[in-house]
This record gives C-alpha cells, sequence and structure tokens, in this order.
C-alpha cells in the first residue's frame, strides 16, 4: 500500500476512470431452460428498461450507457432510432453496445453465419449489416457478436467449411463498420452446442478478429470459460497482442450461470483488472466494461446495483497494488513478499474512499439503501406487476 495521501488522490483517479455498460436485458423477465420465475418490478418495455437504467446511473453515477438488444429492444431496426433518442434525453442514459440476435429464429437451428444453407447465412449477414447500421444511427461504437453457432454430433458438420463461411461473413461485416465503430468478438467452449461450438476460445476470436480486418476485437465474458481456466493469462494475452476489446463481466459456478459479479469469485475479477491497469489509465478507454447478467431470485434492479458497486470496489482494490514496489519484489523472486503485497491490496477495505469519491459527485453513500428509500421499486412493482396474468399454483 502507499501512503494514506497517496492513495486518497489514486483512488479518485481510479473511480474517476472506471464505467461500466449494463444491458437492458438484465431488467427484464429472464428464465432458465426450464421456464422463468416473475417478478412484478420487471421491465417489459424499452421505455421501462431505459428508466430502470437512469435509476442505476443515477445512483452509482458509471453506467451512462444501455446495452441493446437488436430483437428484443429494436425490432423495427433504423426505424426505432427516435425512439431511443427521446428516451436517452428522458433518463440520462445513452445506447451502448448493439447486440445482433443470430439464435433465437427456427431457420438457425442448425447454425446462423456458419449454416450450410448460403440462404440462411446471407440473413444472417443481414441481421449483422442491420446492427451496424442502428449502432450508426445511434452512435453506438461497439457491435457486440455472441455466435451460438456449432454442431452436437461428431461427423454431422464441416468443421473446416464452418471456420471458411465465418471469417468470408466477418469479413463482409467488418467492411460496412463505420469509422471508430468496432467488432467484437466473443467465444464460448460450449452451449448450445456440445460437440463443437465454432468460436470455442480466445485463440479462434483472436484470429477471427484478426482476419475480420484493424476495427475487430474479441470481447471476453468472464462466465464463459472452463472451471479453473487462468482468465487474466487469456487479458494478458489479449493485451499483449492489442487484441482485447471488450468484457461481459458476471460470475459463475459452473459454466455461463450469470450470477451477480464477485458472488463467486472477487479475487478473480480484482486479478483481471490488476492486468487491465498495468497498461495504464490512459489505454483503459479502449476496453469496453459491459456486464451481462439475468437474474430470476435477486431483485433485478438491486442485483444490477450490487454488481456495479463490487466492480467499482474491485476496481479500486486493483488500482491500489504498489506496482512498483511488486514489480521489484517479483524480479528478485522474493514470491512471499510479492504474493503478500498483492493480497494486501485486494483485502484492503474501500468502502470508505468509495463514500468519499460518492460524496464528492453529490452521489448517495450507499445506493442500494438509497434505492430503498426512494420506493422506486415499490411504485414500479405496483404499477407492472398489474399487468402479469395469475400464476396456478401446485394442488
Amino acid at each position: 500500500m502507499q501512503p494514506n495521501s497517496t492513495v486518497q488522490d489514486m483512488a479518485l483517479r481510479a473511480l474517476d476512470s472506471f464505467q461500466i455498460e449494463i444491458p437492458s436485458w438484465g431488467f427484464a423477465n429472464t428464465g432458465t431452460r426450464f421456464g422463468k420465475f416473475l417478478q412484478p418490478a420487471a421491465a417489459s418495455t424499452l421505455e421501462e428498461k431505459f428508466s430502470d437504467a437512469g435509476q442505476v446511473h443515477k445512483l452509482t453515477g458509471v453506467t451512462p450507457t444501455l446495452a441493446l438488444h437488436v430483437l428484443w429492444d429494436l425490432p423495427k431496426g433504423v426505424a426505432d432510432a427516435p425512439a431511443v433518442r427521446a428516451l436517452e434525453s428522458r433518463h440520462g442514459v445513452a445506447a451502448g453496445s448493439i447486440n445482433p440476435n443470430l439464435f433465437q429464429d427456427q431457420e438457425y437451428k442448425f447454425g446462423s453465419l456458419c449454416n450450410p444453407s448460403a440462404d440462411i447465412r446471407g440473413r444472417a449477414l443481414a441481421h449483422m449489416l442491420d446492427s451496424i447500421a442502428i449502432a450508426t444511427e445511434l452512435g453506438s461504437r461497439d457491435i457486440s457478436l455472441w455466435l451460438p453457432d456449432g454442431s452436437n454430433y461428431p461427423g454431422t458438420q464441416s468443421i473446416r467449411k464452418r471456420i471458411e463461411w465465418l471469417e468470408e461473413a466477418l469479413v463482409r461485416t467488418h467492411q460496412s463498420l463505420a469509422p471508430g465503430q468496432r467488432l467484437l468478438i466473443e467465444y464460448k467452449p460450449f452451449e448450445p452446442a456440445f460437440y463443437h461450438t465454432d468460436i470455442a476460445d480466445w485463440g479462434m476470436s483472436s484470429h477471427l478478429a484478426a482476419a475480420a480486418g484493424p476495427q475487430a476485437r474479441v470481447l471476453v465474458d468472464t462466465g464463459h470459460h472452463y472451471a479453473a481456466q487462468n482468465i487474466e493469462q487469456i487479458v494478458a494475452w489479449l493485451l499483449h497482442t492489442g487484441m482485447l476489446g471488450g468484457f461481459h463481466f458476471n460470475d459463475r459456478r459452473y459454466a455461463d450461470d450469470d450470477l451477480t459479479l464477485g458472488s463467486i469469485d472477487p479475487y478473480q475479477i480484482f486479478r483481471i483488472f490488476h492486468e487491465i491497469q498495468l497498461s495504464g489509465f490512459g489505454a483503459i478507454q479502449d476496453v469496453a466494461f459491459m456486464i451481462d447478467q439475468s437474474h430470476n431470485l435477486k431483485g433485478k434492479i438491486e442485483a444490477m446495483i450490487q454488481t456495479v458497486t463490487t466492480a467499482q470496489e474491485l476496481w479500486l482494490k486493483a488500482a491500489l497494488v504498489n506496482r512498483d514496489e511488486l514489480e521489484r519484489l517479483q524480479n528478485q523472486c522474493e514470491l512471499v513478499k510479492a504474493e503478500e503485497l498483492f493480497r494486501g491490496a485486494f483485502w484492503h477495505d474501500v468502502r470508505p474512499l468509495i463514500r468519499e469519491w460518492r460524496a464528492s459527485k453529490g452521489l448517495p453513500a450507499d445506493p442500494l439503501a438509497a434505492l430503498a428509500d426512494s420506493g422506486y421499486v415499490q411504485r414500479i412493482s405496483a404499477e407492472r406487476g398489474a399487468r402479469l396474468a395469475p400464476v396456478s399454483s401446485y394442488a
């Protein structure tokens, strides 16, 4: 740790540098493969999603953008842009990353951009180009692609042909990007495909981004890895090669569980943030921090605020690592001292520093408590809950 005055100055700079995008789908009723547990406060319209996002930003001060899903939020495509601009103005939150949907339509049963049918591949590519047009109209920088394509059984698909089809589609997508826009390519080792997934790891995503063009980068979802995988090493490699574009943050127990960030392994997020901050705060603006979570049991707005405040705490903990001293200890192979210095920053209670930062910004000291005191969740629960159909109970 540093002297107190240095810590305070560093903390304020670190917190000023941190912003994180929240997802529209995190406020809506979503479910598992087995069903949904409906919440009366869940948002069912884009206006309600913007309203909820505005509340989170009002209370935390660090969530100025809302990620949008094309089919769920923008079914009319570019024609929805005027309504989005009105919602931005009304709720103080801007449209963020644009997320194509290549997993919902029945035609995508055997893949979208990698489908053996040239007609279906063409439809999927047209959807990608429509997504870019929406992003251009709304002034969104990032188009975030998660591709569910893959196969369930050996011998049923040509892995090599699918690589070629995907490369071709991403090159054509990249050619349509406006200046300053980016294509972020996500990866996932399995689900919904269980034999092979077409973009299964960061190496495949890096190759595809490089093949697509200079405005393509890799998107890391912290839930999209095998158990015990060293995600911060992946992050370090992507930073080293200039291929890190952004994150979808959540937490997991086994796989893509979409648990609130830091609820299972906060030390992992701390380690990831440490690797990012080694690049310097000036480079951080090129890395998109986004949340990708949906909750069936926790209140949706409460879970979002909990995630955002946890992310702030872990970001600040990482900023307090004395990196000059850590480098010296690493070079001398002082293993215990280096690890204790590193862990000491993680165990440091940064909540007083964050409360001080919030006070300087005119924000509530405790966003969760302020949300409860505001009555917002109670009000929208009454208003929106009236729309819910009665749910039958077991006899």
